[in-house]
């Protein structure tokens, strides 16, 4: 290579000075990509390492891992040990090391947004750690007693790998369950098993989810939907009929044989370790359970808030919430005696799911980014295909009234939402209920995320936040935009002269809230300042609710199911402040459109960071300028 260095400063004297200054440019510009190098390293081991150690997570995560660059891999149910918690708190550490050590100044906006996010939930997931005992796997509403049969059940067959890959998990559920009663067994020894009450829920669920005779008779949920997704393999020559018919021996097989007497040893070791002397209390009354419960709800919510400051911030939009009500019912007196809750289901004016999503979607265009399609389209070839399922009646005691699974990463053609027939929401219960999994809610805001992940050709920096799970945003925002669908459906009834029922609508839409805002502050009662089942009862008194079988049942549940509530309404409500934060910073520049934008672009987050990006979001000029 020519060397012109000795010559050029004669003839040019002016470019010494521009090369020092872009050599000193190039350094810095060097450095920097130095800093985010290492950081890509760093998140596509962690990316991938947590793949690795959970098959089932990463199937429900990837739909092709090969294009992330995982190929090989073990078949791996991951179970419970004390030594796994040790070393998971070791790696926890060893990587806060690593993440700290980089200059944050030298990361892109995405990959120091990303690191705040990391370094935030991995020193909560260390402080939880410390407490594992206070967590609760097996709770009777939530457990992974219920909640690994749905996710079998649903669990895709895009090839034949993945059929066997799911074979293999489901012959590694003994040595699942079998780690989930030696846990059970720690906490007991701990002091901390759950009361007598809770267990006898589980073990009836033991007994009941993974019932013999349905197995036998090959009529079990695991059995026909096994079926189901091996037809589609069958019909696209991916699997021979003779094929198809060996992997289904061998589901019933492992069903049988595996899965049954897992269940049924799990039973029978919490029926052992039962104690009748345990009280139904909640977190508060454990040793250390204020302090489970303080980083329990940052790591459920994503709010940084003191729960005092929370307490004081549900309080108030109750307040507010009531004096609403009690507008609506004063300005429509009829309300108190109007059977609306029958109306508002004979005289909807939508009577099925897909009229109903098909309304929603034209409903919130306005508001709403459009959804842009997998492959560049738009339009309705945008569109997901979406499936309206319902629980099988084995799950139906145990089952929340609906929920959305969230699709793969790279692959949102298919999305299914479920609905528990046991809780029979027809008419507006439906529609909002669509609104909450569907459109604009669950649904749409992930496939929505998951696009714009892969649209932005995506990096180990991009994945790595797949691996972070935000309840407060992901549930605060289905249950706004859930309140929105109220107002869509009151226009309805506007539109058609009936104001009496578009009333009913609202009113329906503040009593929810009301009794969320009422639950969550039980929440905070029952696991923080140690309220007893007649402390609630009082307060319950206080707004109507006396009927004893209604109180047991909403004390046991939060006592079983701590933050749940908060995720759903805390989460809702640190939108609603981002969105008066929004209005106060935009000024003219603000839309609902814009600000939804914001949320779906910058999240899945925390709320405290949601904040600070919102700082720095740009807005769109206003016209004429």
């Amino acid at each position: 290579m020519r060397n012109f260095t000795k010559s050029t400063p004669h003839r040019f004297p002016w470019l010494t000075g521009f090369v020092t200054v872009a050599t000193t440019f190039l350094l810095f510009v060097s450095s920097c990509h130095k800093e985010e190098i290492l950081f890509q390293s760093l998140a596509m081991d962690l990316f991938q390492d947590e793949m690795l150690s959970n098959t089932l997570n990463m199937h429900y995560t990837l739909a092709d891992p090969e294009s992330f660059g995982i190929q090989d891999y073990e078949v791996v149910l991951p179970c419970y040990s004390y030594e796994n918690v040790l070393a998971g708190q070791t790696q926890t550490q060893n990587l806060l090391d690593r993440l700290k050590s980089l200059d944050v100044d030298k990361l892109s906006n995405q990959a120091g947004f990303t690191h705040a996010l990391l370094i935030d939930s991995l020193e909560n997931s260390l402080a939880l750690s410390s407490l594992s005992l206070y967590e609760e796997p097996l709770s009777p509403s939530s457990g992974m007693q219920s909640q690994l049969p749905i996710l079998l059940a649903e669990y895709t067959f895009r090839s034949v790998q993945d059929i066997e890959d799911y074979l293999k998990l489901l012959n590694q559920t003994d040595e699942y369950f079998e780690a989930l009663l030696i846990f059970e067994q720690e906490k007991a020894a701990a002091g901390l098993l759950m009361s007598s009450s809770s267990i006898k829920k589980v073990v009836e669920q033991c007994d009941t989810i993974l019932n013999a005779e349905e197995l036998n008779a090959e009529t079990h949920f695991l059995q026909t939907t096994f079926q189901e997704r091996l037809q589609p393999l069958v019909e696209n020559g991916q699997l021979s009929s003779e094929k198809a018919k060996s992997y289904t021996a061998l589901n019933n097989r492992l069903l049988r044989t595996v899965m049954q007497p897992a269940y049924e040893a799990l039973g029978d070791g919490l029926l052992v370790l039962e104690d009748p002397d345990i009280p139904l209390r909640g977190l508060a009354s454990k040793p250390q359970g204020t302090t489970y419960y303080e980083h329990l709800l940052r790591s459920q919510t994503g709010s940084k808030r003191p729960v005092a400051e929370i307490k004081t911030m549900i309080a108030e939009h109750f307040d507010r919430e009531y004096i609403t009500f009690s507008n609506i019912l004063t300005q429509t007196p009829s309300l108190v005696k109007l059977p609306y809750d029958i109306l508002l289901t004979e005289q909807f004016p939508l009577q099925n799911a897909t009229q109903m999503l098909a309304h929603l979607q034209t409903r919130m265009s306005d508001d709403f980014p459009p959804l842009n399609g997998a492959n560049g389209e738009s339009g309705e070839s945008a569109l997901p295909a979406v499936s309206v399922k319902t629980v099988s009646e084995s799950l139906e005691n145990y089952c929340a009234p609906a929920f959305y699974l969230t699709p793969p990463l790279d692959d949102t053609s298919q999305n299914a939402i479920y609905i528990n027939k046991k809780s029979t929401p027809t008419g507006l219960e439906l529609y909002t209920t669509l609104a909450h999994e569907g459109y604009p809610g669950h649904m749409y805001q992930s496939v929505y995320h998951n696009r714009a992940v892969m649209e932005a050709e995506p990096d180990a920096i991009s994945n790595v936040r797949e691996l972070l799970w935000y309840g407060g945003y992901l549930e605060g925002w289905a249950l706004y935009v859930e309140f929105i669908s109220y107002d869509y459906a009151a226009q309805m009834y506007t539109d058609r002269g009936n104001e009496e029922l578009a009333a009913a609508v609202r009113l329906t839409r503040y009593n929810r809230s009301l009794l969320l805002g009422l639950y969550s502050l039980l929440d905070i009662m029952i696991h923080y300042e140690n309220a007893d089942r007649e402390q609630t009862a009082a307060l319950l008194a206080n707004f109507g609710i006396t009927n004893e079988v209604s109180v047991s049942a909403i004390y046991q549940y939060i006592v079983e199911e701590p933050t749940n509530y908060l995720k759903y309404y805390l989460g809702y409500l640190e939108i609603l402040a981002l969105k008066e934060q929004a209005q106060k910073l935009w000024g003219d520049a603000y839309t609902d459109l814009e600000f939804h934008t914001f949320l779906l672009e910058s999240g899945p987050a925390d709320f405290y960071l949601l904040e600070e990006a919102l700082k720095n979001w740009p807005l769109p000029q206003l016209s004429g300028e």
